[in-house]
């Protein structure tokens, strides 16, 4: 793609994706997961795809699948999020003692698993530091993938989202192999292409206890077919070094995700690269990303910023900053409910309530982004149909 274009698919093609999620998607519960042996027999589709210019503007990523709905990083978060009609599903990938990468948004399992309730495991409580911040409980890196299988997953904000709780245990800690045969499966019998958004968490962490991500992340990308620039996967991480360890290995596309404008990439603390995300944002900045990556992540933040009462003030020039260096954007992360909303569309004072969702979308849709990762993937979904409508 040359650099500085960006095309941008017909509103119809939102709308007409948002329509189905309104009127026949199926929110069946997904009782478990099929067994893998059965999926790998079926093997992986090798057919080519259209790559990401084709993905409907904006594009809907359901975070961690439909963590608004569902315990986060699960197949049944994650099939729940398409029954929704999210157009891209997410993974955050950790691995295992044994080298396994599996499914979590942290390497910290206390939160989102039962291991406190397992004794045998209660010798493996400990204290780590990883980027910069000790943290205490049990880590995905001190357990084989078999051990980590005698596990359940569970809902990591249950004060939050207490109806997620009926799901705990019903699901185990998915590897990201199995998500690949997973997408497989659910692209044949959907009859369409199912895109991931996957990101290597803490990579330089890892990389430093001998367990590096992006080797083996790139191994199953071959595997399975998933590593050309036209594959419906996208690559993500927090440390820009990880992407261009991964443009080395395969020629799916990159996204380099931006924390707070006053905070620095972990690998350019380790580096001693004074640069912060603040510097990134620059056009100076962004075509020194554009120069591997194909994508930009920023927090909503980043694209509108709040103001000191935690009001939404005036976009910045962001979104059109990185367009011009021929970026695509996919902010993060939209929810519901009023804790996680700008003050101004909150409504009333139950935190766990839902707020003026569409209202805060409305705003930031308008700036002109790409796409945005939502915990709630179908309210994301009617507001890029409600902006269709109005275009």
């Amino acid at each position: 793609m040359t650099q500085g274009e960006r095309r941008t698919p017909a509103r119809r093609t939102v709308l007409g994706a948002a329509g189905a999620t309104v009127l026949g998607a199926s929110t069946a519960l997904a009782a478990g997961t099929a067994r893998a042996d059965e999926q790998q027999a079926a093997g992986p589709a090798r057919t080519p795809g259209r790559g990401y210019r084709s993905l409907p503007v904006p594009t809907v990523i359901g975070h961690r699948g439909a963590a608004g709905y569902r315990p986060e990083h699960t197949l049944g978060s994650y099939r729940h999020a398409l029954d929704l009609g999210a157009h891209v599903v997410e993974q955050d990938l950790v691995p295992t003692r044994d080298g396994h990468l599996v499914c979590r948004h942290e390497n910290d399992i206390t939160g989102t698993t039962d291991v406190a309730d397992h004794p045998e495991f209660a010798s493996r409580k400990t204290t780590k530091t990883v980027d910069g911040t000790a943290l205490t409980g049990w880590f995905t890196e001190d357990f084989t993938l078999a051990e980590l299988k005698t596990l359940r997953a569970k809902e990591r904000i249950p004060g939050t989202r207490q109806e997620n709780t009926l799901y705990d245990g019903r699901w185990t800690v998915p590897t990201f192999e199995e998500v690949l045969r997973w997408a497989e499966e659910e692209g044949r019998r959907r009859g369409r292409e199912i895109w991931l958004h996957v990101e290597t968490k803490h990579p330089s962490y890892f990389r430093s206890l001998g367990l590096g991500l992006e080797e083996p992340l790139a191994k199953l990308l071959r595997r399975y077919g998933r590593h050309r620039a036209n594959s419906p996967v996208f690559l993500q991480s927090f440390e820009p070094s990880s992407i261009q360890r991964l443009a080395k290995l395969v020629d799916a596309p990159g996204v380099v995700l931006l924390s707070g404008a006053s905070s620095r990439p972990w690998d350019f603390v380790e580096a001693g690269d004074p640069r912060t995300v603040a510097d990134l944002v620059t056009p100076e900045g962004l075509a020194w990303i554009a120069s591997y990556a194909r994508g930009i992540g920023p927090t909503l933040d980043l694209v509108i910023p709040k103001d000191a009462n935690g009001r939404l003030g005036t976009p910045t020039t962001l979104v059109r900053d990185a367009h011009a260096e021929g970026l695509i954007l996919h902010p993060y992360t939209h929810r519901n409910e009023n804790a996680f909303l700008p003050a101004d569309f909150r409504k009333g004072t139950d935190p766990t309530a839902y707020g003026d969702a569409f209202g805060a979308l409305k705003r930031y849709l308008e700036t002109g982004i790409d796409g945005i990762f939502s915990d709630n993937p179908d309210t994301a979904l009617l507001a890029a149909a409600d902006l269709a409508a109005r275009d």
